[in-house]
């Protein structure tokens, strides 16, 4: 696709691992010119962090998924000669971003102060784990330990089960979608002002922006969080009744917020058990117990079929082999091959944006470090 929303625009990406990264591809794909600054031969560290020890051409598989359509440019920041070209680089940039630990940038000179000098109109992003200030402004600031400092993994499993992650590093992620938006924010305030901005965001707010819909109520609510329900299965400690996963005769279905009313008449039981609306939570375990039971009897195809002819909310529940070859998923062109420097293909997801009503698709693989040194000194330094 041509004429992306973002083309033109210069992005110079000092980050690493996963957030900062993350939001450095979402801008790739929608055509700006990222442009990441490693340090020569080992490159930045997200090259090293592999999930399932996978490599590919030296970097993990993972750093190729984050960092696709995205170019290198190798400096030593401690070398005079390399961060003079850096901050020429900076010069003619639009925007910033980096996930360096409070005090580093500043060390480097390549501070919000320092750098507005170079280019006032900068958008100058960044990402900690905790703020830039604060008792915890030096923890590590890294998806499960913000997970777990956060309450987050309190939320999900069974009342005998402790603390459970998520299986995504979804902190990340989130805060990734989070200086995203502010980028993009700023962009359009510089459009109106012709000044730059400072983005902020940190792992840590993004856990608590995550959690919004539960902290309000818990707030609101004397400050107690519920118990979990003791089935298994069963969706966060707020939910009631029949929301969660159930197991079937041949599988499992999910069923969504729903009036058990309806579903206790699809399921033969007496629906005047269930009137009362204040039972579906603190009979929630009676209620979650009772269902099961009687799940179990069919398999997940009938109970689907049966309960959304009677508008209920459901869904079967798949693994990634069934979703993947689903008639659904096929539909949605998510996935896209990239063709490697070594003349390798991986499969990978595309950009989730459609504009204009077309699909954004970008074949362009993750660089190698310093691939496009001579490329950007031609366009930028010379």
């Amino acid at each position: 696709m041509e004429n992306r929303p973002l083309e033109g625009l210069l992005v110079l990406e000092f980050s690493q691992f996963m957030a900062g990264p993350t939001a450095g591809l979402r801008l790739a794909d929608l055509g700006a010119r990222v442009i990441k600054i490693e340090r020569p031969g080992a490159g930045e560290g997200g090259r090293q962090i592999a999930i399932k020890n996978i490599f590919v051409n030296q970097s993990s598989l993972v750093f190729h998924t984050i960092n696709r359509n995205k170019e290198s440019y190798a400096a030593d920041l401690k070398n005079e000669e390399d961060l003079e070209s850096i901050k020429r680089l900076i010069a003619k940039a639009d925007v910033i971003t980096h996930n360096f630990r409070p005090g580093v940038m500043e060390k480097i000179g390549l501070d919000y102060s320092s750098v507005k000098m170079l280019n006032d109109q900068i958008i100058y992003a960044s990402v900690t784990g905790y703020g830039e200030e604060g008792p915890w402004a030096r923890k590590p600031g890294q998806d499960l330990l913000v997970q777990s400092m956060s309450g987050l993994t309190w939320l999900s499993g069974s009342k005998q089960d402790g603390p459970i992650p998520f299986g995504l590093a979804v902190i990340d992620m989130y805060c990734a979608t989070h200086l995203t938006q502010g980028i993009l924010a700023a962009l359009l305030k510089r459009s109106k002002t012709k000044k730059g901005a400072l983005v902020q965001v940190s792992l840590l707010d993004s856990a608590v922006d995550m959690q919004f819909e539960v902290l309000t109520t818990y707030f609101n609510d004397g400050g107690k969080l519920p118990t979990r329900a003791s089935v298994r299965g069963s969706g966060h400690s707020y939910l009631s009744a029949p929301y969660g996963m159930y197991e079937t005769k041949d599988g499992f279905i999910a069923l969504a917020m729903g009036d058990l009313v309806k579903i206790a008449t699809c399921l033969g039981l007496d629906p005047k058990d269930y009137q009362n609306r204040n039972t579906w939570f603190t009979n929630r375990d009676q209620i979650l117990g009772t269902l099961s039971q009687i799940l179990r009897n069919q398999t997940t195809n009938i109970w689907v079929n049966q309960l959304r002819n009677e508008g209920i909310w459901c869904s079967e529940v798949s693994d990634y082999e069934t979703f993947l070859n689903s008639e659904g998923f096929q539909e949605s062109g998510m996935l896209q091959r990239v063709k490697l420097v070594s003349g390798e293909e991986l499969q990978t997801t595309r950009s989730v944006y459609l504009i204009d009503g077309k699909r954004l698709y970008a074949g362009k693989p993750a660089p190698y470090v310093g691939q496009d040194n001579e490329q950007v000194r031609k366009d930028y330094l010379s």
